[in-house]
C-alpha cells in the first residue's frame, strides 16, 4: 500500500470516529457489554486513536519545518554524506510531500496541535463527563499527553538542530543482527531502502505488528478502531500482516523523509559512553519517551513510525531505546538513571516514588504490568551534557524488541543544552506563544475542570498537593500566559508528578492496547490456524475433486466419443438401409412398370425368360413356397462341373484331417424345470427398470455376427427403445472376402427391424456354443445373430419386446422363455399333447421340433431335418396302404441295410483311434453341403452352391438327379446318411431346373436337369403330395415317435445311442467342445472349420422315451380330428332355414368358433337384409358317448329373432343406396370374424362401408378408389381378429386394408378413423376388378379382372405373376386360395383351373352347372362347388376327380361356407333360405375308404 493511502486510510477512519462518536450522543455501554469488553473501553480506544493522529500531525508539521532548514544547510563532512547517501531517498520525500499536500488536516504548521486534535481531545475528555471515573482518567492521560508535547516544543523552540554522525558500518553490522535475529516473532519487513533504514525500522516495525492486533473479546467497533489505531486491517484482523506492513511502510517513508531532509550537523561528544549506556540497557524516564516523540530529528526520524503505533509506550520506549536522549528543561537536565532490569523484563522507572514496569516475555501474547523494584531517587544534574549523556540511558521497555536486545542497536550521541540567555529570547517566547497558544486553554480547561480530581492525583514529591499549593491552581484559572504554564510544566516538581501519577494513566492506557493487541494476536493466529487447516482441508479435498472431476469428464469423453462412434455408426447404417430400400423400390417400380401387364408392358415380354428365387416368406407350418422375381438371376453359364478327380472318399477327408480332442465331457444331466408362473421372471422387470433409465437412444450396442446362409458376417448390433439395427463391418477382410453374388441374396447387412414388427425371439447355437439368437418378424422372415458370450444374449435379449417364442407352442410371452433351453421348451409346451391328440399333423409336429431344438433355415449346417419315409420308388403305383411301402423309423437311416449296419458296428467295436472318440458314421444326415445338393436347382441356393465349391456345379455322377438314385445311396454308401429337409414334404419347384443349368452328362450319357421322379408320380406337385400323404400316414404316426428318439431323444447319444447304431463324430455333439477356451486362433479356426464340415447334432429334448400318437380309432367321437374315421350316421341335409324374405341370400358368412361371444351364420340377402343366425355347437356329438335324442332334435341354426318376429326389422337393414349398375353377390359383402360388422361395398361415392351386426348403423366410410367399389375379400384372422380387407373397383385397382379388431376400424389408428391409409396399392388389370381372394399366410392377393386375366401380387403390393389359363379361360369369376397353396378359379362357361401359387397349372375341367359359389377344405385337399343347379359337389382339388355328389335342391345355390370344424356346409340359397349339410372330408380319405 502506497503512504497515500496509508494516510487516506487513517484519516478516513479518524472521520469515521468524528461522526460516529463525537458527534454523536450514542451510549456505547451496550455494545460494550455485548462485546465482553470492560467500561469505557471504547472511548480509551478512541483517545489513542486521537493520539495517534495528533502525533502524525505534529511530525508532519517539524518536517515542513525541517524542509525549510535543509535548503539552507551546509553538508560539511564525510560521515554524514555517508548517512545521507545511505539514508536519503527522493522517493520517500515525493511520498510524504504527496501526503502532506493531498491529504494534510494541517492549517498551521508552527502550531503545536492543530485545531481538529485539540478538538479530538477535548471530546475525548468531556464526551461522557457524568462517567467520573472514566472521565477522570481519560483527562489524566490527556494532561500526561499534552504536558509532554508542550515541554517538549518548548524544549525544540530553545535548541538549534544538529546533524548527529553516526558510523555506517556499525550501523549495517547491527542491522544484520537485528534482522536475522533468532528470536525474531515476526518476519522483518523489508523495504527498497538503505541498510540503515532497514536496522532503523525493524524493531518499530515490529512491535507495530504486534501491537495492531486488536484484542479476541472486544466488539466490532472497537476491533476496528483499535486495529487501524495500530495499524492493523479495518477489517476485524483478518489480514493483519499486510496492513502492518502498508502502514509501517507509511512510517518508514515519513522517517526516511525526515531523516534526509531535516539533519544538520551536530556535536559528537562521548561515543563510548552512549554505546556503553545503550549497551547496558540503562533505564530511561517515561517522560524522555514521549520527549522523544517530538525530539532532536534523529530521535524523530526513529519515531516516524510513531503516527500508526504511537498510543503504545512499549513502541514509544523502544523507538527511544535506539536513540538515548537528555530531556532537557531552561537550566536543567533531569536524568533518571535506574537499575538494570532482570532479562526479559521491561521497567518504567519514575523519580522519587515505586515505578510500574511492565514486563514482556519475549514472544508471548501478552504484557503482564507488575510492580518492581523502588528506583534510586534522581539525580539533577546540571554540569553539562556530558554528564547528561553519561548517566542517561536507554528505556528499559527498549531492551527486547521483539526478542532483539539493545544491545544489538547503535549508539547515537545526546544533543548538548543550549544556554539560557540566548539572544533569540523575545523571538522564543513569541515562537513558544504561537506554538501553545491554542493548546493551552484545553490543558487549563481541564486542569481546572477536574482540579478536586487532579489536585489528589498529582501529588508533590513530599506528598503536597500541586494544583491547590501556592499558584497551581491560580496560574491555571487567571493567567493567560502561554510561558507560565509552561514553565510551571518545566518544573522540577510538577515534571516529577506529571511523569509518576499522569504518567501512570497514559502507560495504562496504552497497555491496555496492548493487551487487547496480543490477544488479538493470539486469536488471530488461532484463527489463522484453523483457516489454514480447513484450507488445507479443502485443498485435499479440492485436489480429490479435481481428480474425479478429471476422471469423470475422460469417461464423459469417452461415452461422448463412443456415442459419436454409435451416431456415426447409426448414420451410416441408416444411409447404407436408404440406399438397400431405394434399389428394392427402384426395382419395385421397375417391376410394376415393365412387367407384362405393367404401363409400360407388352406382349413380347413374355417371351423373355424370367429368373425366380425362393422368397424368405414362411407360412404357418414355417414352409418358405412362395417364388419372387430375382433381379440377380442367371443361367450360371460360367459354372464349369467338377470333375470325378476333384473328389477323394469321405473316408480319407476324415482321417486327412488332425481333429483336437478337448476334455469337455458331453453334459446329459437334465436341466432344471421351466417356471410358467407369473407374468414374467422378477429379473426382466428390473431390467427393465434399468433400461428405462438408460439416457439417449441407443439401449444397447454390442458386436455382433449376422448368420444367415453360407454367410457369417461381423457388425455392430443396436438397439434403441423401439428398433433394431444391424451395420455390418464392411472393412472386416472376411466380409471383403464374401461373394458379392451371395451378398445380393443376404437380407440384413444393414438391417432396421421395429420392435412392434418382432413376433418370437429363441436362443440358438452356433458352432455349438449357446450364443446366438433369432429372431422371427412379422414379415413372416428370421434374422439370426451371433454374440460374443452369453451374457450378451441375456442383455439382448432384456432389450428386446416380451414375446417370448411366439403364441404357436402354448409358452407365456415371456423373456425367460427366450432365454429358456430347448429342452425346457419341449417340455413345457403343449405340443406333444396336441399332436398325441391329433390337432396337429406330424409336419407341423416335426417342425416345431426341429424349431425348439435349434434348427434354422440360416445356418445349412443346422438346416431342419425330416426323415425318410417311402421305401418304394420303383413301382408304378405306390399303395401307402401297404407297410412294406414304408420305412422302419425306429432305426437310423445308416442301420436301414443289415449288411451296412454290421459294418458300422465292427468300425465301432475295433476302434483304435486314442484321440478321437469311436463312432458309427464318419458323416452326418444333415450338413450344410447336403441340403446345398438337395436344393441346387432352384435360387439362391444354386448361388450359395457355387461359391462353396469354387464356382463349380457337382460332378454329375454325384449331383442330385433321381430320387430312387438317392433313396439307394442312403442304403448302400457307407459314407451316406443323409436325411431328408422339409422341403420334400411341400416344394416341388426343387426337382425342376427351371432355369436351365447346365449339370452336366452322367456316364451313361443322360443329361442331369431337372430330378428323376418315382414311377408313381407323374409330376413333382404329385410327388410332394403323395410324399406328404406318407408322412401323415398312420404308419408313420405309430412309429414317428421312434424315429424322434433317434434325432431329438434318448438315442441321440450315450448307451442308448451305441445300441441304436447312432453315433457320430464326437464334434458333431454339443457340449463336447468350448471353442472360448481355445486360445490359439489357428486351433480355433480349424475346430470351426471341421465343425462347419460335419453337421450338428439338434438340441437333446428329451432323455427318457417320446410317447406315441394316439390312434385315429381312439380319437374317432372328436369333432376337431382331422381324421374322424366314422361311418356316416347322419343324413346329408341337417335343417332348411327359410328367412320371411323371399329375397336370394347371396352371402354366408360361418364364424362359428366356440370362444366367440356370438357363433353364429351371418346371411346377406339380396335386398341387403341381414341377419345374425345364431349358432348351437351340437352336430359335432352325433354319435359321441353321451349323445341324447333331445340334442339331437337341437337344430345347429337358430333364426336372427328380429327377423323370425319381423319387429327389429329396422336394424337388420342397410338402406344406404348402391350404385344402380352394381350387381349384388357374395363378392360384395364381408362379415368380420367376430360376427360383429359386415363389410358393404359397390355405393354410388366409391366408398365401402362398416355396419354394425349389432345395431344396424353405419359406423365407418372408407375411401380410396376413383370408381365403385366392385368386390371385398377378407383375410383369414388371427388372435385379436386382426386381419386384412381387400378392395377391387372398376378402377381396375386394389387396395389392400388393415382391419384392427381391437378398435374394429379400418386403420390403425382410431383418430384418423376418417380417413385410413390403404397398406397397399395392387395394379396390372386394365378391367373392373370382379372377385379377389386374400392369404395372409401366404402373403398373396389373387384377384380377377372381368376380361381377365388373374394376377397374383404380393400383400406389400409386388405384381408377381399373371396366372394363365388355357384359352378357353379368359374371364374369372370366382377365386379360391387356400393356404395349402391351392388356388382355384372358376371361369365363365363352367370352366376350373387349379394353379399353384407359383402360377403353375396343376389341372383343370369344365362342368355343366353356372358356379355361383366355391370354396377349399381347410387342408386344401377338397373343393366343394354349388351354382344354378341347386347341386352341391365335392372334388379332389389337385386332379377334379369328383368324390360326392349332395341331393339337388329346388333353388339355385348363391353362397356357401364352412363351419369351424369343417363338418357343416351351409349353403344360400336364391329362394331366400339357407340349407345346413353334413360334410365329412375323411370319409374320401384313402385310408378311410380302404381300410374302413
Amino acid at each position: 500500500m502506497s503512504t497515500e493511502t496509508a494516510v487516506t486510510f487513517l484519516n478516513r477512519l479518524m472521520a469515521m470516529v468524528d461522526v460516529l462518536v463525537f458527534s454523536s450522543s450514542l451510549n456505547f455501554s451496550e455494545i460494550e457489554a455485548e462485546k465482553n469488553m470492560s467500561s469505557g473501553g471504547l472511548m480509551r480506544q478512541c483517545l489513542r486513536l486521537v493520539c495517534c493522529v495528533a502525533v502524525r500531525n505534529c511530525l508532519e508539521c517539524r518536517q515542513r519545518q525541517r524542509d525549510r532548514v535543509t535548503k539552507t544547510s551546509v553538508v560539511s563532512n564525510k560521515p554524514q554524506e555517508n548517512l545521507q547517501s545511505i539514508t536519503g531517498s527522493k522517493a520517500a520525500k515525493t511520498g510524504v510531500e504527496n501526503v502532506a499536500s493531498n491529504l494534510s488536516p494541517i492549517k498551521d504548521p508552527d502550531r503545536l496541535l492543530q485545531d481538529v486534535d485539540i478538538n479530538r481531545l477535548r471530546a475525548v475528555v468531556f464526551r461522557d463527563v457524568d462517567d467520573s471515573k472514566q472521565a477522570q482518567f481519560l483527562a489524566l492521560a490527556v494532561v500526561y499527553f499534552i504536558s509532554v508535547l508542550m515541554v517538549s516544543k518548548y524544549r525544540d523552540i530553545l535548541e538549534p538542530q544538529r546533524e548527529i554522525a553516526r558510523s555506517g558500518s556499525q550501523i549495517s553490522r547491527n542491522i544484520r543482527q537485528e534482522i536475522n535475529s533468532p528470536t525474531s516473532t515476526e518476519n522483518p519487513i523489508t523495504f527498497p531502502e538503505s541498510n540503515k533504514e532497514k536496522e532503523i525500522l525493524t524493531p518499530v516495525e515490529d512491535i507495530q505488528v504486534e501491537s495492531s492486533i486488536p484484542h479476541t473479546d472486544s466488539g466490532i467497533g472497537e476491533e476496528q478502531i483499535t486495529g487501524l489505531m495500530n495499524g492493523s486491517d479495518l477489517e476485524t484482523g483478518t489480514v493483519p500482516d499486510a496492513m502492518s506492513e502498508l502502514l509501517s511502510s507509511f512510517s518508514s517513508e515519513v522517517k526516511k523523509s525526515q531523516e534526509s531532509l531535516a539533519e544538520s550537523p551536530i556535536e559528537v561528544l562521548k561515543p563510548a559512553a552512549s554505546v556503553t549506556n545503550v549497551s547496558q540497557g540503562k533505564g530511561m524516564n517515561v517522560k524522555e519517551i514521549l520527549k522523544s516523540l517530538v525530539a532532536a530529528p534523529m530521535e524523530r526520524a526513529e519515531s516516524g513510525a510513531e503516527p500508526v503505533s504511537y498510543p503504545d509506550p512499549t513502541v514509544k520506549r523502544e523507538a527511544q531505546a535506539i536513540l538515548p536522549m537528555q530531556f532537557h528543561s531552561f537550566d536543567r537536565s533531569v536524568v533518571v538513571p535506574v537499575k538494570k532490569p532482570p532479562p526479559g523484563s521491561l521497567a518504567v522507572n519514575t523519580v522519587g516514588g515505586a515505578g510500574t514496569p511492565s514486563s514482556l516475555v519475549t514472544g508471548s501474547a501478552t504484557n503482564v504490568i507488575s510492580p518492581a523494584a523502588a528506583t534510586p531517587k534522581s539525580m539533577i544534574n546540571t554540569t553539562g551534557a556530558a554528564e547528561a549523556a553519561s548517566t542517561s540511558s536507554s528505556s528499559s521497555s527498549s531492551s527486547f524488541v521483539n526478542g532483539a536486545t539493545s544491545k544489538n542497536l547503535p549508539a547515537v550521541q545526546t544533543v548538548a543544552p543550549m544556554p539560557e540567555d540566548s539572544a533569540e529570547n523575545m523571538s522564543i517566547t513569541a515562537k513558544l506563544e504561537r506554538a501553545l497558544e491554542k493548546v493551552a486553554p484545553l490543558l487549563r480547561e481541564i486542569f481546572v475542570d477536574f482540579a478536586p480530581f487532579l489536585s489528589r492525583t498529582l501529588l508533590g514529591s513530599h506528598g503536597q498537593e500541586l494544583l491547590i499549593e501556592g499558584t497551581g491552581l491560580v496560574c491555571m484559572k487567571s493567567s493567560t500566559s502561554v510561558v507560565e504554564l509552561v514553565m510551571l510544566l518545566c518544573s522540577q516538581e510538577w515534571q516529577n508528578s506529571i511523569q509518576k501519577n499522569a504518567g501512570l494513566a497514559f502507560i495504562e492506557l496504552i497497555n491496555e492496547g496492548r493487551l487487547l493487541c496480543h490477544a488479538m494476536k493470539d486469536h488471530i493466529v488461532r484463527v489463522a490456524n484453523e483457516a489454514e487447516f480447513i484450507l488445507n482441508r479443502q485443498r485435499a479435498e479440492d485436489v480429490h475433486k479435481h481428480a474425479e472431476f478429471e476422471s469423470q469428464c475422460a469417461q464423459y469423453t469417452a461415452d461422448r466419443r463412443e456415442e459419436e462412434k454409435m451416431c456415426d455408426h447409426l448414420i451410416s447404417a441408416a444411409k447404407h438401409r436408404d440406399h438397400v430400400t431405394a434399389n428394392q423400390l427402384k426395382q419395385k417400380i421397375l417391376n410394376i412398370l415393365t412387367n407384362k401387364h405393367g404401363a409400360w408392358g407388352t406382349i413380347s415380354q413374355s417371351q423373355q425368360h424370367d429368373f425366380w428365387r425362393l422368397d424368405y416368406w414362411e407360412d404357418d407350418l414355417r414352409r418358405r413356397r412362395r417364388f419372387i422375381r430375382n433381379a440377380f438371376g442367371s443361367v450360371h453359364s460360367e459354372a464349369l462341373l467338377k470333375s470325378a478327380e476333384d473328389y477323394g472318399t469321405d473316408e480319407d477327408v476324415i482321417k486327412s484331417k488332425k481333429t483336437f480332442r478337448t476334455q469337455a465331457v458331453v453334459n446329459q444331466n437334465a436341466e432344471t424345470e421351466l417356471m410358467l408362473e407369473g407374468d414374467d421372471d422378477t429379473v426382466s422387470l428390473l431390467q427393465e427398470k434399468e433400461i428405462d433409465n438408460l439416457a439417449g437412444p441407443v439401449v444397447l450396442s454390442t458386436p455382433a455376427q449376422l448368420i444367415a446362409p453360407v454367410v457369417v458376417a461381423k457388425g455392430t448390433l443396436s438397439i434403441t427403445t423401439t428398433e433394431i439395427y444391424f451395420e455390418v463391418d464392411e472393412d472386416d477382410q472376411g466380409f471383403k472376402k464374401i461373394d458379392p453374388k451371395v451378398l445380393a441374396y443376404t437380407e440384413g447387412l444393414h438391417g432396421k427391424w421395429m420392435f412392434s414388427e418382432i413376433r418370437a425371439v429363441f436362443s440358438r447355437r452356433y458352432l455349438l456354443q449357446s450364443t446366438a439368437l433369432e429372431v422371427f418378424m412379422a414379415n413372416r422372415t428370421s434374422v439370426m445373430f451371433n454374440f460374443p458370450d452369453q451374457a450378451t444374449v441375456k442383455k439382448v435379449v432384456y432389450s428386446l419386446p416380451r414375446v417370448g417364442v411366439g403364441t404357436s407352442y402354448g409358452l407365456p410371452q415371456a423373456r425367460r422363455i427366450s432365454l429358456a433351453s430347448p429342452r425346457q421348451l419341449f417340455k413345457s409346451s403343449n405340443m406333444t399333447q396336441r399332436w398325441q391328440r391329433r390337432e396337429i399333423s406330424n409336419f407341423e409336429y416335426l417342425m416345431f421340433l426341429n424349431t425348439v431344438a435349434g434348427r434354422t433355415y440360416n445356418d445349412l449346417n443346422q438346416y431342419p431335418v425330416f426323415p425318410w419315409v417311402i421305401t418304394n420308388y420303383e413301382s408304378e403305383e405306390l399303395d401307402l396302404t401297404l407297410p412294406g411301402n414304408f420305412r422302419d423309423l425306429s432305426k437310423p437311416i445308416g442301420s436301414l441295410n443289415p449288411k451296412r449296419a454290421v459294418f458300422y458296428a465292427e468300425r465301432y467295436e475295433t476302434w483304435e483311434d486314442d484321440q478321437i472318440p469311436p463312432y458309427h458314421y464318419n458323416t452326418h444326415y444333415s450338413t450344410a453341403t447336403s441340403t446345398l445338393s438337395w436344393l441346387v436347382r432352384i435360387e439362391p441356393f444354386t448361388t450359395f452352391f457355387l461359391n462353396a465349391n469354387e464356382g463349380k456345379f457337382d460332378y454329375p455322377e454325384r449331383t442330385f438327379s433321381s430320387i430312387a438314385k438317392s433313396w439307394r445311396n442312403c442304403q448302400r454308401d457307407t459314407s451316406d446318411v443323409k436325411e431328408l429337409i422339409p422341403e420334400f414334404y411341400y416344394l416341388p419347384e426343387m426337382f425342376v431346373n427351371s432355369n436351365n443349368y447346365n449339370l452336366g452328362i452322367r456316364e451313361d450319357g443322360t443329361v442331369v436337369s431337372d430330378v428323376e421322379l418315382p414311377i408313381w408320380a407323374k409330376k413333382p406337385e404329385d410327388f410332394v403330395r403323395i410324399n406328404r400323404m406318407g408322412l401323415e400316414s398312420e404308419f408313420v404316426s405309430c412309429q414317428l415317435h421312434q424315429w424322434i428318439d433317434l434325432i431329438f431323444g434318448y438315442k441321440q447319444r450315450g448307451p442308448e445311442a451305441v445300441r441304436a447304431l447312432n453315433v457320430f463324430h464326437y464334434l458333431t455333439y454339443e457340449g463336447s467342445v468350448n471353442l472360448d477356451s481355445i486360445t490359439d486362433s489357428g486351433i480355433r479356426e480349424a475346430m470351426e472349420a471341421h465343425i462347419q464340415n460335419l453337421g450338428q447334432m439338434p438340441s437333446q429334448l428329451l432323455i427318457e422315451p417320446h410317447p406315441p400318437r394316439s390312434s385315429a380309432m381312439h380319437l374317432c367321437f372328436l369333432p376337431q380330428s382331422p381324421l374322424m374315421f366314422k361311418d356316416q350316421m347322419q343324413q346329408d341335409v341337417i335343417m332348411v332355414l327359410k328367412f320371411p324374405s323371399n329375397s336370394p341370400v347371396t352371402h354366408v358368412a360361418a364364424n362359428t368358433l366356440p370362444h366367440l361371444s356370438t357363433p353364429a351364420v351371418v346371411t346377406v340377402t339380396c335386398s341387403r337384409l341381414f341377419a345374425v343366425n345364431r349358432w348351437h355347437n351340437t352336430v359335432g356329438l352325433r354319435g359321441a358317448p353321451g349323445y341324447s335324442l333331445e340334442q339331437a332334435h337341437h337344430l345347429p341354426i337358430e333364426m336372427d329373432p328380429l327377423i323370425a318376429n319381423n319387429a327389429g326389422v329396422n336394424k337388420r337393414q342397410i338402406t344406404d343406396l348402391v350404385d344402380q349398375s352394381i350387381q349384388i353377390n357374395a363378392h360384395c359383402f364381408v362379415v368380420t370374424a367376430d360376427n360383429r360388422y359386415i363389410l358393404v361395398c359397390g355405393f354410388w361415392d366409391k366408398s365401402f362401408r362398416v355396419y354394425s351386426t349389432e345395431t344396424g348403423k353405419l359406423t365407418q366410410i372408407v375411401f380410396g378408389h376413383w370408381d365403385v367399389v366392385t368386390c371385398l375379400a377378407r383375410s383369414e384372422s388371427y388372435i385379436g381378429g386382426d386381419c386384412y380387407i381387400v378392395s377391387g373397383s372398376r378402377d381396375a385397382t386394389l387396395l389392400l386394408w388393415y382391419w384392427s379388431g381391437r378398435h374394429h376400424i379400418i386403420g390403425d389408428n382410431p383418430n384418423n378413423s376418417d380417413y385410413p391409409a390403404p397398406r397397399a396399392v395392387l395394379t396390372g388389370h386394365d378391367h373392373e376388378v370382379v372377385s379377389v381372394s386374400v392369404c395372409a399366410e401366404l402373403g398373396l392377393v389373387i384377384s380377377g379382372a372381368k376380361e381377365g386375366p388373374c394376377l397374383v401380387h404380393t400383400i406389400t403390393g409386388d405384381l408377381l405373376r399373371a396366372l394363365e389359363g388355357p384359352e378357353n379361360c379368359v374371364y374369372p369369376r370366382l377365386i379360391s386360395v387356400s393356404s395349402e397353396g391351392h388356388c382355384i378359379i372358376y371361369y365363365e362357361r363352367g370352366r376350373f383351373c387349379n394353379f399353384s401359387i407359383n402360377g403353375k397349372l396343376l389341372g383343370q375341367m369344365e362342368t355343366n352347372d353356372s358356379t355361383r359359389a366355391l370354396l377349399l377344405s381347410s387342408d386344401g385337399q377338397n373343393l366343394v362347388t354349388g351354382g344354378d343347379n341347386g347341386v352341391v359337389e365335392v372334388w379332389q382339388a389337385c386332379d377334379f376327380k369328383q368324390l360326392y355328389v349332395y341331393p339337388g335342391c329346388d333353388a339355385g345355390i348363391r353362397a356357401m361356407d364352412l363351419s369351424h370344424d369343417q363338418r357343416t356346409l351351409i349353403t344360400g340359397m336364391a329362394s331366400g333360405s339357407i340349407v345346413a349339410f353334413n360334410i365329412d372330408f375323411n370319409r374320401w380319405h384313402y385310408e378311410h375308404q380302404n381300410r374302413y
